[in-house]
């Protein structure tokens, strides 16, 4: 009989090759992307130097980091032609201030879009940089031109290096019940839309959510925010197997949320990567965050539900070919991301993704998924189609009645 070691110091070793093995399959099988961020001061960093030596009527501004109520108090003790003034004097810094009038901030965005495009537009001609370097200015300065068109609300925006962008679809002022898109990994200013594949990109997944949201409660005031606001991992390596970039992303959520206007309840929809920002955040999220669905989740850096220090719902889905699931579900040294969110001992609600395929399908339209995702968005528990056809999944979900 052939006898096994199976000493804890073992089953870490085999833990780390497990996912060294892994990793380094993905980086050298194409899911690793190089992309290089720009050098040199950040142009948002310098707003808000500028906001912070500025004054208004003799007054200084406030801190530009003050908490978001201190913020929405300065405003609101203004004129609407000093607040515009504000704006148009700091594009940048208002247009990226948690607790400023979401209106206002959309209106500085959109001069701070103007500014980057002529910054781009002027890089594509400019003789220093290669033919790749002004092929890239030529894609930013039209991405901004989008960014900028009539009717886009941009709630934040940062042109640095690979750039952040979140946009609001809908009127967040009114809104009953607000849901964010929190994409994963390669998401910033030139992957935030597509035109072909564009449910896989953070726009077109808020698209479809907003008006599946629509079809299902066409009487809810509703707002979808695509928020591509923290700096993602770029490819699967060895940032996308720590959680750097999502503690960082995970205050940011936390800010934006917290900074949100009205007393709507909130459902974030956590995507790959973004699921683990999404677990980091959920112990200091506010109690306005009533769901929090996770798809493609490589973990959300805790053991189970409990360990997420959360009242909110939390749910889960996964369809039958995405790859993620083959990755380790485990945390070792700070490489992995914990327990599979989708198996019965991490506890969440785990509903259905039928329809979906592959990593990037859980938004396109006509699947299950997609349904699942606007019926948490609007409350529709009820409605909720768990995973293998029962009703286990809604039990104890307000508004239902356990099967």
């Amino acid at each position: 009989m052939t006898s096994f070691d199976t000493s804890p110091q073992l089953n870490v070793w085999r833990a780390l090759l497990a996912l060294a093995v892994v990793f380094l399959m993905l980086t050298t099988t194409g899911w690793t992307a190089v992309r290089s961020q720009r050098a040199g001061d950040s142009p948002l960093e310098a707003a808000l130097e500028a906001w912070g030596r500025g004054t208004m009527n003799g007054r200084a501004l406030p801190d530009p980091e003050a908490p978001a109520a201190r913020i929405t108090h300065f405003f609101s003790s203004l004129t609407a032609k000093q607040r515009t003034r504000l704006a148009h004097r700091y594009p940048l810094a208002v247009g990226n201030m948690d607790g400023a009038p979401v209106r206002l901030r959309y209106e500085a965005n959109h001069l701070a879009l103007d500014q980057a495009r002529k910054v781009e537009q002027k890089r594509m001609h400019d003789d220093r940089l290669n033919d790749e370097g002004r092929e890239e200015a030529g894609r930013r300065m039209h991405r901004f031109e989008s960014l900028r068109l009539p009717g886009r609300q941009i709630l934040a925006f940062d042109p640095m290096g690979a750039g952040r962008v979140a946009e609001v679809l809908g009127n967040l002022d009114k809104a009953e019940r607000v849901s964010i898109v929190v994409p994963g990994v390669d998401t910033n200013l030139l992957t935030f839309q597509k035109t072909f594949g564009k449910y896989t990109a953070p726009r077109g997944m808020a698209r479809a959510i907003y008006n599946q949201e629509g079809d299902l409660r066409p009487g809810t005031r509703r707002a979808v925010i695509a928020w591509a606001d923290y700096t993602t991992p770029v490819g699967v390596g060895m940032d996308a197997v720590t959680a750097k970039r999502a503690a960082d992303g995970a205050v940011r959520l936390n800010e934006l949320v917290r900074s949100l206007p009205g007393r709507s309840g909130v459902a974030l929809f956590c995507h790959s990567y973004g699921s683990v920002v999404c677990g980091v955040a959920a112990a200091e999220l506010p109690d306005r965050v009533t769901d929090i669905a996770v798809a493609a989740s490589p973990g959300m850096r805790a053991d189970n539900v409990a360990g997420l220090g959360t009242n909110a719902r939390v749910w889960a889905m996964r369809d039958g070919d995405d790859w993620i699931e083959d990755i380790p579900h485990l945390e070792v040294g700070g490489l992995g991301h914990g327990a599979d969110p989708v198996s019965s001992d991490f506890g969440a609600r785990v509903v259905s993704a039928e329809g979906a395929v592959g990593h990037t399908g859980y938004f396109l339209p006509g699947t299950e998924s997609l349904r699942n995702f606007a019926r948490i968005g609007v409350a529709a528990y009820d409605d909720i189609s768990c995973k293998d056809g029962g009703a286990d999944c809604r039990e104890g979900a307000p508004g239902t009645v356990a099967a």
